[in-house]
């Protein structure tokens, strides 16, 4: 269902770097060795999480790269420079392997490089929210082009764009907390709904310490954006309602086991019996939503 970002690339990338048919130019699949092979200065992606590097280092080791990675050639260092897909660059670094596939892709500039980086990532999915806001914001101050255009370069609709940009405006804190996954974007989007920066610190961090759901927080941010206190809110008379308890660690064990087999948030809600609850499966697009039903199906 994703649309495709062809016409994406096309509409950045000078006619110097195309071919005839509206292609980038010189694409080529090789081998070339790891060691050859430079960080991409430009990269957009900035964390990469140490345990699903080690799972994917693992996959690599078994299965081998089933996508190639995307450099540039440096004629001047007859190296290569990284323009797409650290993650399984760093990943076969760890599985030891000496060469690796690419996609040699011909660049003329930083801009080509940022542009064809940005898109491919955006593309696959491959960055936090945060990420994607920033390289959002990258591609419009780059090149100069508004959140419509912006919205049909990326295949989002002009809302998505415009709701991912929103989540600039929270402070550096909850960012950091957003690419780390300490909390998920549809936290960050119920904490832009409170106005008052102290309150919304307040539900920050009671967010973080009590590990509230996505509902939680946003039928919180609703009374704290009447102008309500968060000690109005959470008062012990109310506590009760508004607070799930802390779950176990066997609950949230489960919960990550399940997130690696469905690729994205899983919650498991007990009732006081523990022995009935509910599975909650999120999705955030409708690529997820595809992607979790095929898993569901087999």
């Amino acid at each position: 269902m994703r649309k495709a970002l062809g016409r994406g690339l096309d509409a950045l990338l000078p006619e110097s770097s195309k071919s005839q048919d509206g292609a980038v130019a010189n694409d080529q699949v090789k081998k070339v060795a790891i060691n050859l092979i430079k960080p991409n200065r430009l990269q957009p992606r900035k964390n990469f999480d140490a345990e699903r590097l080690s799972e994917l280092s693992q996959s690599i080791k078994e299965h081998g790269i089933v996508q190639p990675i995307v450099v540039s050639f440096d004629s001047i260092t007859n190296s290569y420079e990284l323009i797409s897909g650290e993650r399984r660059l760093r990943a076969s670094k760890l599985a030891g392997l000496e060469k690796i596939d690419v996609v040699v892709r011909a660049t003329q500039s930083d801009k080509d490089r940022l542009a064809v980086a940005l898109i491919e990532n955006i593309q696959r999915d491959d960055l936090n929210a945060i990420e994607t806001a920033l390289a959002y914001k990258k591609l419009m101050d780059e090149f100069e082009v508004n959140q419509g255009k912006l919205s049909e370069l990326v295949g989002k609709s002009k809302s998505a764009v415009s709701n991912t940009l929103r989540l600039l405006d929270l402070p550096e804190e909850i960012q950091n907390a957003v690419q780390f996954e300490r909390i998920t974007e549809g936290h960050a989007r119920a904490l832009l709904m409170v106005r008052d920066a102290h309150e919304r610190n307040k539900l920050f961090k009671l967010a973080m310490e009590q590990g509230l759901s996505v509902r939680k927080v946003e039928a919180i941010a609703q009374e704290l954006s009447e102008g309500k206190s968060l000690e109005e809110v959470i008062s012990p008379k109310r506590s009760t309602e508004s607070i799930r308890p802390i779950k176990s660690a066997d609950i949230k064990a489960l919960e990550k086991n399940f997130e690696k087999v469905f690729g994205t948030k899983v919650e498991i809600k007990t009732k006081k019996d523990q022995k009935s609850g509910r599975i909650i499966v999120h999705f955030y697009s409708l690529e997820d939503f595809d992607s979790i039903s095929k898993i569901l199906i087999k």
